[in-house]
C-alpha cells in the first residue's frame, strides 16, 4: 500500500510539473477564493452571534437599571411598584 501511495504521488507530481504556469495560477486562485469564502462565512456567523449576545446584555442591563431604581425608591421610603412576572 505504501508503494502504491509513493507511486501515485510520483505520477501526480510528474503530471503537475507538466501543467502550465497559468493552470497552476488558476488552481491556486480557486483554492484561495474558496478559503476566503469560508472565512467570510465564519465571520458573518460570528457577527450574528455577537449581535444576539449584545441584545441579551442590553436586556439584562435594562433589568438591572430597573432594579436599581427600585432600590433607590425603597431607600427613600417610597412604596414599591408591583413586580413583573
Amino acid at each position: 500500500m505504501d508503494w502504491l501511495k509513493r507511486m501515485f504521488k510520483k505520477y501526480w507530481n510528474l503530471m503537475l510539473n507538466q501543467t502550465t504556469i497559468d493552470e497552476q495560477v488558476v488552481d491556486k486562485y480557486n483554492e484561495v477564493k474558496d478559503k476566503v469564502e469560508d472565512v467570510i462565512e465564519e465571520v458573518q456567523d460570528r457577527v450574528e452571534a455577537v449581535k444576539e449576545e449584545i441584545q441579551d446584555v442590553k436586556a439584562a442591563v435594562k433589568e438591572v437599571v430597573e432594579q436599581a431604581e427600585d432600590v433607590v425608591e425603597a431607600a427613600q421610603g417610597k412604596r414599591g411598584r408591583p413586580k413583573k412576572s
